[in-house]
């Protein structure tokens, strides 16, 4: 870096450049000051060189005022106005511009080695002339201070001059690289953090999309199972209105309460919706307006990014049902299958056992939607489930052979996002699903759901909150 870069860098910053090479007018207006001040300096000190040096007094002080006026450049080329000092040591003129000027060299940006060099012969030139110029008044006087005087003397004037501006131009020079180390260091973090609130951001999209999705398949399967059922039992009333008005009345009454278990699954569905909106409005609401063009503060980019997170892991764990249909709850369901006229047959393998609510939901339903789909595409066939209890999974097989009735279907709207669905709500627990037509005729769901439970899932949602306070505790340490 050049002896400007701190000029460079600080305009770079944005801040207001100055005339020439300041970066501030005060900067420019103090330099004039220093130089007009030595400049008068060194005009009285050149009356007393040239008197010593035998020339005319206007040319020692034209002399002094030229180089005086140097320390104006002292920012620019402070080696020029340090060499400019050492060359007029012996003319014993500009000591505020020897001061000025080697501070100026240590605080700047030039090498130490150059910097070391040009205070030692600065140093070196004032040992020499206090050295001469000591014992000539000595000399003068006719006294006899001892050998040890001049030498001491000589040193302290030297390092006087030397020492003290050096050693401050040097500590000004590293407070200015620390100061531009923590500026760099928090530039970068704030980036960091800025990447880390996006990538939290949307990751709480993804979540919120991935709920809607999930909500989106409750309705489907709620409404596409009991509306089927529903109608099923309304073409069968049809049917036996007049003919068996007990059997009428029986599936009048199926069909009121499958309507009734309908609205009831809905209103749930419908109040997790309205709860969650109102949390979501309430914490917009209370989110401050961030002013526009303007720089944002760190702390207030890491509460932002940490707040994103969180609220990504908030919903990736409402995503999890709270209350929703079980395994135990298979005999019911198949028993309004049965009801409806199908004829279902229920196997299950293994130990029954507990499992998370979603692994055991995601298998009601991929049941629930087989079994309406065979009452929508398979009329009057036999259906066969299947549940396996496995330590560490679930496996789920519905299988329907050959509609009796010889119809294809049985004229229910269909909108093709049943085994879409069903696919969906198994690859999202890493599981596996598998459909397709069979050889006798028939139709074959089968899935296979591993056991996790909510709390790895959690975890993994929460994860980046505890990345970005790991990443501000250790930025800001």
């Amino acid at each position: 870096m050049s002896a400007t870069g701190v000029v460079e860098a600080a305009s770079a910053r944005g801040a207001p450049a100055g005339p020439w090479w300041w970066s501030r007018r005060r900067s420019m207006v103090l330099d004039v000051g220093l130089a007009i001040a030595s400049a008068a300096e060194c005009a009285a000190e050149g009356v007393v060189f040239a008197d010593d040096a035998r020339i005319p007094p206007l040319l020692g002080v034209l002399l002094g005022i030229v180089v005086g006026s140097t320390l104006v450049v002292r920012r620019r080329w402070p080696i020029a106005v340090v060499l400019i000092v050492i060359a007029v040591t012996p003319a014993e003129m500009g000591l505020l511009l020897g001061v000025v000027g080697l501070y100026t060299l240590a605080a700047s940006e030039v090498p130490r080695r150059i910097t070391a060099v040009l205070a030692g012969m600065a140093g070196s030139g004032t040992l020499i002339i206090t050295m001469i110029r000591f014992q000539q008044d000595i000399g003068k006087g006719g006294w006899d201070p001892g050998l040890w005087a001049v030498p001491l003397v000589s040193v302290t004037m030297a390092l006087g001059m030397t020492a003290p501006p050096v050693l401050l131009g040097l500590y000004v020079r590293a407070r200015r690289r620390l100061v531009e180390s923590l500026r760099e260091r928090a530039d970068g973090l704030e980036r960091e953090l800025s990447l880390l609130a996006d990538r939290a951001e949307e990751r709480a999209e993804w979540a919120r999309n991935e709920e809607r999705t999930r909500i989106a398949r409750e309705m489907h399967d709620v409404v596409a199972h009991r509306v089927s059922l529903m109608v099923v039992h309304a073409a069968a009333l049809q049917a036996v209105a007049l003919k068996d008005p007990e059997k009428a009345s029986k599936n009048a009454a199926l069909v009121g309460d499958m309507g009734r278990q309908a609205l009831t699954e809905l209103r749930q569905m419908l109040g997790v919706l309205r709860s969650e909106d109102g949390q979501r409005s309430g914490g917009g609401a209370a989110a401050p307006a961030a002013p526009e063009e303007k720089r944002v503060p760190l702390a207030a980019v890491a509460v932002a990014a940490s707040a994103a997170a969180q609220a990504a892991g908030a919903a990736a764990r409402e995503a999890e049902p709270l209350d929703g249909p079980r395994l135990a709850e298979l005999d019911a369901l198949v028993g309004q299958s049965r009801a409806a006229g199908m004829t279902v047959e229920l196997s299950v393998e293994g130990e029954e056992r507990r499992y998370a609510s979603r692994v055991e939901q995601t298998a009601y339903r991929v049941v629930q939607e087989a079994l309406t789909n065979v009452h929508k595409h398979a009329p009057g066939a036999s259906a066969r489930v299947r549940v396996a209890h496995r330590a560490d999974e679930i496996a789920v097989l519905v299988e329907n052979g050959p509609s009796e009735r010889g119809a294809a279907d049985a004229g229910l709207p269909s909108g093709g996002n049943g085994l879409v669905g069903m696919r969906e709500r198994v690859s999202t627990l890493g599981g596996g699903f598998v459909s397709g037509p069979t050889e006798a005729g028939g139709f074959r769901v089968s899935a296979v759901i591993p056991d996790r439970t909510g709390a790895e899932q959690a975890e993994s949602a929460d994860a980046p909150a505890e990345e970005l306070k790991d990443v501000a505790r250790a930025k800001t340490a």
